[in-house]
């Protein structure tokens, strides 16, 4: 349930931390010391009420072209750059430093040296993966198949089954173990049976692909044909038996706890005691399969596919994984697909760029240590909890004042939302990398060996008692999440800063519509979504409504489902409403909720414009700034198709259209395409 962005925000400018909330005050920022932002950033040749995401952003994005190296382009990638030059900074001291071995500076230093080492990387050539192909290529059995994806799967090879450590759905005090559907090469299963053209070019291009790679690892072009078609058939078949992206969104149905000695029922001829116990999951007794049919097909795979599919198989999977981080003949094969056909890129980003990438991939926390401690003060992470506690008590009101909903449920909704943790900035206390080993003689054996400590941190949870003081995010991360288990909202430092705006400038308008409604208000909204809202205020899968509560909220969810149905994006591409409607629900809620937290300060009271501005206008065009953005074709339908996030312009439009004070704010009249007659505006929080 993370915030996500279509052009992916992701790190944020560190000298721009904290300065977007700096104006939380009552009085409000003067918003005259440059040029507005959000002036600045409007398209006036078109009609807020017939597009408003153009309207608010439009000014921006022309000014912004896309460049070669992205899919998409916004003000995430904007401050992400500035990001980037100061982890390459950080990182090329450290590998030029002779830190003590062990230290987190020589271990960020060697991960960095050796990604940057080009030379040494193309002279090695696939060399690194050899070991992992002369396992597979020695497989003679079934039981060996499954033997070495339990070998692979904490090296970060994801084949045939997904597996993880979490807290229980059912109980969030306990660590479960998780088997979910994976092992396809495509993004999701409708890639591999959507018959519309661009889908279907892509499929093929993929079989190309995966022949590509079988050369580069030597074999001749008939043989690479022949595997790549033994891979493309095992997924097909795998894919067939995984579930739409709208179904896995179904906690209930996604729930089926087991015996581990019962997971013969699922695949008799896998000797499952074994691989877990392989895969150091020896305290496992219970399994909670996601999609139970998945691992029966895959059972019955291992007894009607051959040996040699397997292999092949494997090999493709082995190869992928790791591609990006091989000699340049791997890499760029890699990227023509994943990069070019399916998100449109034209060209790779700069090396110290994906390093940097995966070096945040890999030891997060070390740099958000660095991060804390050099560019993010106490006092800014108070301003950033002032304005959680503004908005958080504007959702209170909001279930007071509900219609729809019962007292005996309004009072259940009340003591969930006051249990909800807030977490803000960054974590208490970090992650311990003191087993991770890191040097200078593989790039590949770094990330390898990086894969396993993240496989043994979480599968190490199981048995142990869960740590809710624990962040799955980084502080220089520029998202946010809710955690159902854990009834929480998690707040990035860098999720509230706005590229280029200083303390001084930012006027509470701005600041409640950008970080209150699309951050704060949003995911305090999850906990309440269609799918949130089937968690008690502990974090368990439990039913808390009464039966007519319940009727209600799924009459207003069906609602904003059919809206978003209605939106056509690239010629015969739908939204799909369902798998977005938590995201859908989340955005609408945090417009309205933080909306009237702003109505209580001191600007929104006044009522006097800023840079032409009224307070409400400038309020609802900061929300929209917060999806600034735009992206290539290719990209956008990829998103279509595997993301529970609506495109960027309808998280604007989409919303915006359900919300009263944007029709009295811009004067949206019948005539303009984004009205909807108040009948058929959505209400839900």
């Amino acid at each position: 349930m993370t915030r996500s962005f279509a052009f992916g925000k992701w790190l944020l400018a560190f000298p721009l931390l904290g300065a977007a909330l700096g104006s939380c005050s009552p009085s409000g920022g003067s918003g005259t010391a440059q040029t507005d932002i959000l002036q600045s950033s409007l398209d006036t040749t078109v009609h807020p009420g017939d597009d408003f995401f153009t309207y608010a952003n439009g000014g921006w994005l022309k000014r912004h072209p896309i460049p070669n190296s992205e899919s998409s382009w916004g003000i995430g990638r904007e401050v992400q750059n500035e990001v980037y030059a100061r982890l390459r900074a950080l990182s090329e001291e450290a590998a030029k430093a002779n830190a003590a071995p062990g230290s987190n500076q020589q271990k960020i230093g060697d991960f960095y040296a050796t990604g940057m080492d080009s030379a040494r990387i193309e002279q090695q050539g696939i060399a690194p993966l050899k070991p992992e192909l002369d396992r597979i290529a020695a497989i003679r059995t079934p039981q060996e198949v499954m033997a070495t994806v339990a070998h692979l799967q904490p090296l970060g090879v994801n084949a045939l089954m997904g597996m993880y450590v979490t807290q229980d759905a059912k109980n969030s005090e306990k660590m479960a173990l998780y088997l979910y559907q994976g092992g396809l090469g495509l993004p999701n299963r409708d890639y591999y049976f959507n018959t519309d053209k661009r889908t279907a070019g892509i499929r093929q291009q993929y079989g190309h692909h995966v022949a590509r790679m079988f050369q580069l690892l030597g074999q001749d072009s008939v043989t690479a044909r022949q595997n790549s078609n033994r891979v493309v058939r095992l997924e097909t078949a795998l894919a067939k038996s995984s579930r739409k992206l709208e179904d896995l969104r179904d906690p209930y149905a996604n729930y089926n706890k087991l015996a581990v000695a019962d997971l013969g029922k699922l695949a008799s001829n896998v000797e499952w005691r074994a691989v877990l116990n392989q895969m150091e999951l020896q305290k496992a007794d219970t399994v909670i399969v996601g999609q139970p049919e998945f691992y029966r097909t895959a059972g019955q795979l291992l007894k009607t596919a051959s040996v040699d599919d397997w292999k092949a198989y494997l090999q493709w999977h082995v190869v992928h994984t790791f591609a990006p981080n091989l000699s340049s003949n791997f890499d760029n094969e890699n990227f023509r697909f994943y990069g070019t056909v399916l998100q449109g890129s034209k060209q790779q980003r700069p090396r110290w760029k994906r390093v940097l990438d995966r070096e945040e991939d890999a030891m997060g926390e070390m740099l958000g240590q660095l991060f804390v401690k050099e560019y993010f003060r106490p006092e800014t992470k108070q301003r950033y909890e002032k304005l959680v506690e503004n908005v958080t008590a504007s959702f209170r009101e909001h279930i007071q004042q509900l219609d729809w909903m019962s007292d005996s449920t309004k009072q259940k909704a009340l003591v969930k939302l006051s249990k909800i943790t807030k977490k803000v900035g960054y974590p208490d206390k970090w992650k311990d990398y003191s087993s991770l080993k890191v040097d200078r003689s593989s790039y590949v054996q770094n990330v390898m060996r990086a894969n396993q400590w993240a496989y043994r941190y979480r599968v190490n949870k199981l048995g142990r008692p869960v740590d809710r003081t624990e962040w799955d995010m980084t502080p220089q991360t520029y998202n946010a999440y809710y955690n159902p288990s854990n009834n929480e909202i998690v707040l990035p430092a860098a999720i509230f800063a706005i590229p280029g705006l200083k303390d001084e400038d930012a006027d509470d308008a701005t600041i409640y519509g950008y970080a209150g409604a699309s951050t704060i208000g949003h995911e305090l909204t999850h906990g309440f979504d269609d799918e949130g809202s089937q968690y008690d205020e502990k974090g368990n899968l439990r039913n808390w409504w009464t039966k007519q509560d319940r009727a209600e909220f799924k009459k207003r969810v069906n609602q904003i489902v059919r809206q978003f149905n209605g939106y056509t994006v690239l010629d015969s591409l739908r939204i799909n409403g369902k798998a977005t409607a938590g995201e859908n629900i989340a955005d609408l809620g945090g417009i309205v909720i933080a909306y009237d937290a702003f109505k209580k300060t001191e600007q929104y009271k006044k009522g006097e414009k800023l840079a032409g501005l009224t307070p409400t206008q400038r309020y609802l065009l900061g929300y929209a700034l917060g999806w600034q953005s735009h992206q290539r074709p290719e990209d956008l339908a990829q998103r279509i198709m595997t993301d529970v996030h609506s495109p960027a312009q309808y998280r604007v439009n989409g919303p915006m259209a359900d919300v009263p004070a944007f029709y009295e704010a811009f004067k949206v009249q019948p005539t303009h395409k984004l009205f909807r007659p108040d009948s058929a505006r959505v209400r839900i929080w």
